[in-house]
């Protein structure tokens, strides 16, 4: 009897050795999938009709949207898709923003990043970011032009109920289609 209790024992010991390591790794693996954008190298140059100290706070806003609306919509999807082209337009404005770099390493992860207090309400930045590309426009240029196809399009998913950012966005879409989002979301080789 003392031989059965000690070799179950012993084979339950081994079982939990083999068993543990590997529960152990499953919680270390993400919670959902983020496919990340690839960016190196800023499609927009110092022409861009947009100060530096401009850029960064535009970056560093759109980010803690897209980051608070990850975690109020659960990394669904969509908040997912929307996240990806918010920290790429973001990491195009200011590569090398500190809030905008935590959050695209966190998701990229499956890690929820923390919520973060913004300055403004979602409606207030989707109107400022389309009184922002209505600005860009005036002042001509390609990179102007798709900086602010790219804020009208942020500003639609940032407040669907913005009416002035759902006209220019369906404008937009009538007039020049669908803003290429892969130009800020995958590897470019030059600008």
């Amino acid at each position: 009897m003392m031989v059965t209790i000690g070799l179950m024992r012993l084979v339950l010991q081994v079982c939990l050795a083999l068993i543990l390591p590997q529960l152990l790794r499953a919680e270390e693996t993400s919670v959902f999938k983020y496919d990340a954008p690839e960016v190196r190298v800023s499609v927009f140059s110092d022409a861009l009709g947009m100060l530096n100290r401009e850029r960064t706070e535009y970056a560093t806003n759109i980010a803690i949207f897209a980051g608070n609306n990850v975690i109020a919509r659960k990394a669904n999807p969509e908040s997912l898709a929307f996240a990806k082209r918010a920290t790429a337009l973001a990491l195009h404005l200011s590569p090398r923003n500190k809030r905008v770099l935590i959050l695209n390493g966190q998701l990229e992860k499956g890690v929820f990043p923390k919520g973060i207090k913004t300055e403004y309400s979602a409606g207030t930045l989707a109107q400022l970011l389309v009184h922002r590309a209505e600005v860009l426009y005036q002042q001509k240029g390609e990179e102007n032009k798709l900086l602010a196809r790219a804020l009208i399009d942020i500003a639609a998913g940032i407040d669907p109920t913005n009416e002035d950012a759902i006209y220019a966005y369906e404008l937009q879409k009538i007039d020049h289609g669908e803003v290429p989002w892969e130009r800020f979301t995958k590897l470019q080789s030059s600008k």
